[in-house]
This record gives C-alpha cells, structure tokens and sequence, in this order.
C-alpha cells in the first residue's frame, strides 16, 4: 500500500506537467455539459429542467473520460523502461498499477467537483441530504476505480500509447447510448434493450435518483453489482497481462 501511494504521487507529478492533457480532462466535461444544456437542452423533452436531468450523465461521462487517460500513462511506462528500474527495486505490479488507479481516482475525483461547481452555477440543485450524496459518492468511485482498472489492462494489451489512446473513445461514447442525455423512450427500438440494461445506465439511473432525493429501488445494488464485477476482473486480467508483459 505505501509503495502504492508512492507512485500514486509519481502519476500525479507527471500529470501536472502535462498541462495540455490536464486542461482537457477539466475542461471538455464542462464545455460537453453548458453545449448540451444551450444548445439542445430547448429541444429536448425530459419531464425536467434539462440541467437537473443531463448533470449524472455528465458526471459519469467525465469519469469514463478521466479514468481513460490511464491507458495512456501504462502504456508510456511499460514502453519507457521505468517499469524494469520499478522491479529492480523490488516493486510489484499491484504497487505500480495501483499508483496509476490511484493517481485517476484523484484526478476524476478534481473533474468531478469542478463540474458540479459549474452545475450549480447554471442551475442544477439537488435534494440529496447526507446519505445521498455518501451513497452517490461510493457508486461513483467505484465505478471510477473499475474504470480505472480496465483501462490499465487496456494499456498493457497495446503496445503503443497512441494505440491505448484508443480506448479514451470507447469510454466517452459509452454514456450515449444510455439514459445519460435523451430518455431511452426516444431512442429506437431495437436500442432500448441495450440502452436499458447497460451498466452505465445504470450508474446513471442511480446518480439521478440519489441527487434529487427519489425513489431509486434497487437500481443502485445493481449499478454496484456491476462495477465490483468489472472490478474485480479487471484488477485480476491487469495482474495477468502485468506477469505477461515483463517476464
């Protein structure tokens, strides 16, 4: 676990000197909420004001987004060598992957807060008392760190880091097919069983219902369910592709 932390700093030092790359986390989250918010938010019939409807989507897709970046940060590593030096000094892979997660948990966790502030700011007020927000805050986490885990296996599978870049697409395109911007009802037909079932949706379902303080059922053990499951296998396909790649 301290070795862990260690390289946690290490990942986040590294990231602060990528400026480019840490304006965009920050910013394209919030740029992607105020266009769907004034631009389509008119057009699109929610039961809602729009704001309060689009913010969980936008939350989740900002963490799909930020946690994608680690494939990226493995990638550059095992290609760098530091990897190699890491071992000499007697460090695991759970040390050295955990510092990346660890570091994407911390740098979702910033773009998270930022873009409620901007929320708040345009008009998104939710009901939750402490619970809710405690309750909402778990799911997101977890849902951030399995993630985060997928996309370190993700970066240990490519073998460039322009190829792990990849994967930041996948992640950002997840949230649309859900419930995260238009309800599903609109969406065609042959979509909603996927749109429906979807982890994401899910998550986003769970968000929705915890912040405004309604009813949300068992969705939120499912929503669970779902990212401890994609956790764990992540975690555990991490450590194998880990073992793999430095043999």
């Amino acid at each position: 676990m301290s070795d862990a932390l260690v390289l946690t700093g290490r990942s986040l030092r590294i990231s602060r000197r990528n400026i480019d790359a840490v304006i965009t986390s920050l910013l394209l989250p919030v740029m992607l909420m105020l266009i769907f918010v004034y631009f389509f938010g008119g057009a699109i019939e929610t039961g809602t004001q729009y704001v309060t409807y689009v913010v969980p989507g936008v939350l989740v897709l900002c963490a799909g987004f930020g946690a994608a970046g680690t494939a990226v940060t493995v990638s550059d590593d095992m290609k760098g060598g530091i990897v190699d030096r890491f071992r000499s000094l007697d460090l695991g892979g759970a040390a050295i992957l955990g510092g990346h997660v660890g570091a994407s948990l911390i740098r979702n966790l910033v773009a998270t807060t930022l873009v409620l502030g901007v929320a708040f700011v345009i008009g998104f007020r939710p009901q939750a008392g402490p619970l809710g927000w405690l309750a909402a805050l778990g799911l997101l986490v977890t849902y951030i760190a399995a993630i985060s885990w997928l996309s370190a296996a993700a970066g240990l599978l490519a073998r460039t880091p322009e190829a792990a870049g990849g994967f930041t697409f996948f992640m950002m395109f997840l949230p649309y097919p859900s419930s995260a911007f238009v309800p599903i009802e609109t969406m065609p037909s042959w979509l909603h069983g996927f749109a429906d079932h979807q982890p994401v949706t899910q998550l986003i379902e769970s968000l929705r219902g915890l912040l405004l303080d309604r009813p949300v059922g068992t969705t939120p053990w499912i929503a669970l369910a779902w990212s401890a499951g994609l956790l764990a296998v992540a975690a555990a396909a991490s450590g194998r592709l880990f073992a793999r790649r430095t043999r």
